[in-house]
């Protein structure tokens, strides 16, 4: 029997990859280990291993290709043994993981000849807790294979406004919860937008529509047309998802940070030769948050379907910028590493994610998030949270300004901290004692060593 090459399961939020390119020719020997495919994730790339020893025959595709998890993309056998034309390129039962024929007209025969549909995994978890009917969705994903997106976007038709009533209240910028449906069930309808539309008018005459603005803008020329694909289509669903079903708060304090200025000074000039870094206001900000995060549990949690759960490790995240987007890989238990770990591990991980070689273990499983834009002379943003964490730390820029200290003007080091966390967990007032703690950790460092 020949040796199936899959390809493998690199995270649970993972359902579908792009063949970037095929590192080997078909009928080549290869040799178990040996790397021959590169994919892509929405994150890195990765390279896929052949499973066996023998000679190598590739399945229909090609690099760009975008394919299912579990996906068999080639053989490993004979040298005279070909792939399959016609043969199921998903898995069977012990060999890989579903049954899915990737030809959408092979799909549309079996859905006809037996009700079956190609979904993913977390598609029919999200159906079955929703009650929807997987016969009712339309598929998007590859191969006609039904996605978490058809889903959402079925639950979103199924609420209640017409899709017309939904497109003018969004070319309008008009507040959908705010209006009352006079359709059958109390469904929003195209009147009632339209009334509500023409309300707005009489209140504020002469102003022009969203739709208006867009039908202008739409006249221009554009420059240069970049579709929204791989990482940069991702992270746009996923902060549209942050930001739809949180419900967000941000708090903003200003920090004295000229002591930890001095500390990191000293601390450069005494551990950078020995460590073979200079430590830098990342490595610190993060062994105070983590830290601080073992004091303040509440803060290190997320949001399940019927409950809050307070994480017993914490994973701090560290939003990276890379050629291919925001990156976002964790540092396991950070608040039992020591400055200098945590230093060594920030460096390794910004290594990884920028030569887009992280692994999928790096990129899941964190619990906090710190993001950084003081290196561009930013004072203050709102970041957006990283699902499904509970809170997201935003990072300024350190800068001098005067400051009254003892009745007298003085210039300090001054940090600007904005905590933007989701309301349904934590309330402001244990949100804000966390913030506080950080500040007072960065302008007394040596509380630390009661924390250490």
């Amino acid at each position: 029997m020949p040796e199936p090459v899959l390809i493998p399961k690199l995270g649970n939020t993972v359902e579908d990859v792009t063949i970037v390119e095929w590192l080997v020719n078909d009928g080549d020997e290869v040799t178990k280990g040996q790397e021959i495919l590169e994919i892509e994730t929405d994150k890195a790339t990765f390279a896929v291993e052949a499973p066996a020893d023998g000679f190598i025959h590739l399945g229909p595709f090609d690099s760009g290709d975008v394919t299912p998890v579990f996906t068999r993309v080639a053989i490993i056998g004979k040298k005279d043994e070909a792939f399959p034309e016609n043969g199921p390129t998903a898995a069977t039962h012990g060999e890989e993981r579903a049954q899915k024929p990737s030809p959408s007209d092979q799909v549309s025969q079996m859905e006809r000849s037996s009700g079956w549909r190609a979904i993913s995994p977390r598609a029919r978890r999200l159906a079955a807790q929703k009650g929807v009917n997987v016969a009712q969705l339309t598929a998007s994903g590859p191969g006609g294979r039904i996605i978490e997106r058809d889903v959402l976007a079925y639950l979103e038709r199924r609420q209640g406004i017409t899709p017309v009533a939904r497109k003018m209240a969004e070319d309008a910028d008009l507040d959908i919860s705010a209006l009352a449906g006079t359709g059958i069930g109390g469904r929003i309808t195209k009147k009632d937008v339209a009334r509500a539309l023409a309300a707005q008018a009489e209140r504020a005459p002469g102003r022009e529509s969203r739709s208006t603005i867009r039908q202008a803008a739409a006249e221009v020329e554009a420059l240069e047309r970049k579709p929204l694909t791989g990482v940069r289509k991702i992270i746009a669903e996923r902060m549209a998802k942050s930001v739809h079903t949180t419900a967000r708060v941000t708090l903003v304090m200003e920090v004295d940070a000229t002591e930890l200025v001095m500390m990191r000074k000293r601390l450069k000039a005494r551990v950078s030769e020995k460590w073979g870094f200079s430590p830098g206001y990342h490595d610190l900000l993060a062994f105070i948050a983590a830290r601080a995060l073992r004091e303040f549990p509440y803060m290190n949690a997320r949001l399940t379907n019927d409950a809050i759960e307070y994480l017993a490790h914490i994973n701090l995240g560290v939003a990276v910028d890379t050629e291919r987007g925001l990156v976002v890989p964790n540092i396991k238990d950070a608040d039992q590493k020591s400055l200098r770990e945590l230093g060594m591990e920030f460096r390794e991980l910004v290594q990884q994610a920028r030569s887009g070689r992280i692994s999928p273990d790096s990129l899941r499983g964190g619990t906090f998030t710190i993001t950084s834009l003081g290196s561009f002379d930013v004072d203050a943003f709102t970041p957006v949270i990283n699902l499904p964490e509970a809170a997201i730390l935003g990072v300024g820029r350190i800068a001098a300004k005067p400051v009254v200290r003892n009745g007298e003007i003085v210039a300090r080091d001054m940090l600007t901290l904005s905590l933007v966390f989701d309301h349904r967990l934590v309330d402001g007032a244990p949100a804000a004692r966390f913030l506080r703690a950080l500040k007072e950790y960065i302008e007394e460092p040596y509380l630390l060593l009661g924390l250490a």
